[in-house]
């Protein structure tokens, strides 16, 4: 009997991977999967790439990058129609997702000979007699796993920053939208045709724990906690270090001198965008007292104009099958443990999709509060101040992003956010703005992509001392004499020896 399987669930058949859409089950790809020695030889292949890739210097590297930033740019309706296609992704959305990708293109390429390339760095008097340079050089081939949810957004915001900074790339996409990072690969080969700077290994969680384990010079993913943990268990048994960016459950919290208005379409958006199948998406919320009511009205009213289907629709379909199970299972506990669904609620759950739901008086402890839903939900709940707001927040263990909309409190509460991220008056937009380190603490991850910290995570700092005079205070070898120790006790003394 042969297997039925939900539209859109990744499926191997002779040895390709067969990717459909989740909201027809048309085809949009099948790709060879990579077998563990298929991922070895890509590394391997990789390697010389690298450096050659690296010898191009950063000028080089920036004109093929800008190229390919180009070539995104210029077809960015067919990618986006592939998107929609593979992941049920609406058509807008997925124009937003490449755009921000390619500021993050641009940004990255202009900007890495300035953070990564070598500078001067200042001495102090006690080794005034040397000169110090500072240089971050490539780890030669950086793995990245990419996920599904902003199949280009994501993996751009590792490749083109690991890429500037002078490594080859293998790219392991998620096997539900494989068809879109072959595509971001293939494009990148009509700029780079000389070596295989930029490639794609196919296949399941085996294919990307075999790339974890092939000798890349780093690893960064994108993903689950729970998958981000075993990444960096595999990734520990050859030191190689990690960049994780993993689950959130990030909070809005909305003050009594907030512009209810824009917060409840920032809210809405934020929750709501892309069938809320965002890492940074609000999927809680902590609104006072005094606005509460008004405030959860003004989120319905906004999440009840919003309309679900496959073409032309404000929320597509659940890309991931065994998502909505998940979301389904929070919905009706929130319910049976006496929250109520002001909008939306159990009869919402219609797949391959989710109509949006608005969850208010659910308990703290449940399973639509504490645990990642990734879908179109939101939990509103009432706290007496912007203090227990953020006491809340920071109750979990995740620590991704999280918004506070208010005035005068507004910004202290961003800052005692236990989160890498917040926005003020807005939601997301740390995420598209390439200037800004993006990446999270505890359960949500490790290390940063984006910006000048973001270049960093890709280089490796490479430090250089050089002579220029003799020593005065000679101390690093053994001609010293008792008279050179005792001068070096009486500068400790002068230059260390106040308290100031």
């Amino acid at each position: 009997m042969t297997a039925v399987h939900a539209p859109g669930t990744p499926v191997i058949e002779d040895g390709r991977l067969v990717s459909t859409s989740p909201a027809t089950g048309a085809e949009a790809g099948r790709f060879p999967v990579a077998t563990a020695e298929d991922v070895e030889r890509a590394v391997a292949r990789a390697r010389p790439a690298g450096e050659w890739w690296a010898g191009l210097g950063f000028t080089g590297r920036r004109d093929r990058l800008l190229r390919w930033r180009s070539v995104l740019a210029r077809r960015i309706e067919e990618l986006a129609d592939l998107m929609h296609l593979e992941g049920g992704k609406p058509v807008g959305d997925a124009v937003v997702e490449i755009l921000t990708a390619l500021e993050h293109v641009d940004w990255a390429a202009r900007n890495a000979p300035r953070v990564l390339g070598p500078r001067k760095v200042r001495s102090r008097l006690i080794l005034a007699e040397f000169t110090g340079h500072l240089e971050y050089q490539p780890y030669g081939v950086v793995g990245v796993i990419g996920p599904w949810n902003y199949p280009v957004f994501t993996p751009i915001g590792s490749a083109a920053y690991a890429l500037a900074a002078g490594n080859a790339v293998v790219f392991k996409p998620s096997e539900y939208t494989p068809a879109v990072g072959q595509w971001l690969v293939d494009r990148f080969a009509e700029v780079v045709p000389e070596q295989p700077v930029l490639t794609a290994v196919h296949g399941l969680g085996d294919t990307g724990a075999a790339l974890c384990r092939s000798g890349v010079g780093k690893l960064a993913f994108t993903g689950s906690t729970r998958t981000a943990r075993k990444v960096m268990a595999a990734c520990a048994e050859t030191l190689t270090p990690v960049l994780l960016e993993a689950g959130g459950k990030d909070a809005m919290i909305v003050d009594a001198d907030a512009d209810l208005d824009a917060a409840a379409e920032a809210c809405v958006w934020g929750a709501l965008t892309n069938a809320g199948q965002t890492c940074i998406g609000i999927e809680r919320v902590y609104a006072v007292d005094q606005v509460f009511d008004t405030f959860v009205d003004k989120v319905v009213a906004r999440a009840g104009r919003l309309t679900v289907g496959p073409d032309g629709a404000d929320l597509g379909p659940i890309t991931m099958p065994a998502q909505i199970d998940i979301i389904r299972r929070h919905i009706d506990d929130a319910v049976a443990r006496g929250g109520r669904a002001v909008l939306g609620g159990p009869d919402a759950v219609q797949p391959p999709y989710v109509h949006p739901t608005v969850l208010v008086d659910v308990p703290e402890d449940s399973a639509a509060v504490r645990e990642e839903t990734f879908g179109p939900t939101i939990t509103v709940n009432r706290v007496r101040d912007v203090d227990e707001a953020v006491e809340r927040a920071n109750a979990l263990p995740y620590g991704l992003g999280g918004s506070v909309f208010g005035r005068k409190r507004a910004v202290a509460a961003a800052r005692r956010l236990r989160s890498g991220m917040a926005a003020v008056n807005s939601t997301l937009t740390f995420a598209g703005m390439s200037t800004l380190p993006f990446g999270g603490v505890g359960d949500s991850g490790i290390g940063r992509i984006h910006g000048e910290d973001g270049l960093r995570e890709f280089g490796l700092a490479k430090s250089v001392t050089r002579r220029r005079a003799r020593s005065l205070l000679p101390s690093m070898t053994f001609e010293r004499t008792p008279a050179d120790i005792a001068r070096l006790v009486k500068v400790a003394k002068l230059m260390y020896g106040r308290n100031r």
